[in-house]
């Protein structure tokens, strides 16, 4: 079993999962945050917070000496993705470190939208340093919407009728630490997708019911988004964002895969689950 890992991106909410995870399974987690960050990783005795320099790499071979498995997850929507993969996995082949595993995305080679084609050139890079790494490409999370859902209102810049396959994050977690302390995986690449393809008026729908209120589904304009939740963002990450909801718009976030429900063992968390367990 993998017994120190670095958790890169540990104070966001999948680092912190992904932490969880291991830290359930007995590991030791290296939780890797960017210097001057004030989000805390996952609290935990056996989860140690170290401070890492993606852009410039500075911490990073402190950070990997002795570590037994590394789990990669770039900040969102970075412009320097590449980058810091070529980093990460550099460090990671000079440290010897035995087990890699990379977060990447649904679709990392979709040509509509950049910061996925950058998901898909970091994959190729690590795999021609590490030939042993483990890819996995999430959908979009439930949790994503799942704030929104207990508000009672899901506003999104796209079609409300686009299919999705979204996935739990836990089960994403759950995947990342197996692949992390199990054999057997070394090499692969796993589209993890949620068992259910809904659009958004479909999840408004089912919230409604479940939480016995009313949840519901409104499609907004890309200005307003721009003038809203978009306005805090550089010019980059903003077009991106909107390459984003254009793709959405055009053909949804969707996809079919075994994957996710042959590595859990089990059938995958759906959005009725998510929302229960939300209420328990």
């Amino acid at each position: 079993m993998t017994a120190t890992v670095l958790v890169i991106g540990a104070a966001g909410k999948t680092g912190r999962a992904v932490t969880r995870a291991l830290v359930e399974r007995g590991v030791r987690v290296r939780a890797a945050v960017r210097p001057g960050s004030t989000s805390a990783p996952y609290a935990s005795e056996r989860a140690a917070p170290v401070t890492v320099d993606l852009e410039t790499g500075l911490g990073l071979d402190e950070a990997m000496a002795g570590a037994d498995g590394v789990y990669h997850l770039a900040p969102n929507v970075h412009p320097d993705e590449v980058g810091m993969a070529r980093r990460l996995a550099e460090s990671a082949s000079r440290a010897g470190v035995s087990r890699f595993v990379f977060h990447s995305v649904l679709h990392p080679h979709d040509s509509a939208m950049q910061h996925h084609l950058r998901k898909g050139e970091a994959e190729e890079l690590i795999r021609a340093q590490l030939p042993g790494v483990t890819v996995l490409r999430p959908a979009a999370y439930h949790q994503n919407v799942l704030g929104p859902a207990f508000e009672g209102q899901i506003r999104v810049p796209y079609s409300l009728d686009a299919p999705f396959t979204n996935v739990d994050l836990d089960d994403v977690a759950e995947v990342a630490a197996r692949v992390l302390t199990e054999d057997g995986h070394e090499g692969c690449a796993y589209d993890l997708v949620g068992p259910e393809r809904q659009s958004f008026r479909e999840l408004a729908e089912q919230a409604s019911r479940v939480l016995g209120r009313p949840v519901v589904a409104e499609r907004i304009s890309l200005q307003e988004w721009l003038a809203g939740p978009g306005s805090g963002l550089d010019d980059e990450r903003r077009a991106a964002l909107v390459a984003m909801f254009e793709a959405y718009d055009r053909d949804g976030f969707a996809d079919e895969s075994d994957d996710l429900a042959v590595l859990l063992g089990r059938r995958p968390t759906t959005w009725q689950d998510v929302l229960l367990r939300a209420t328990s």
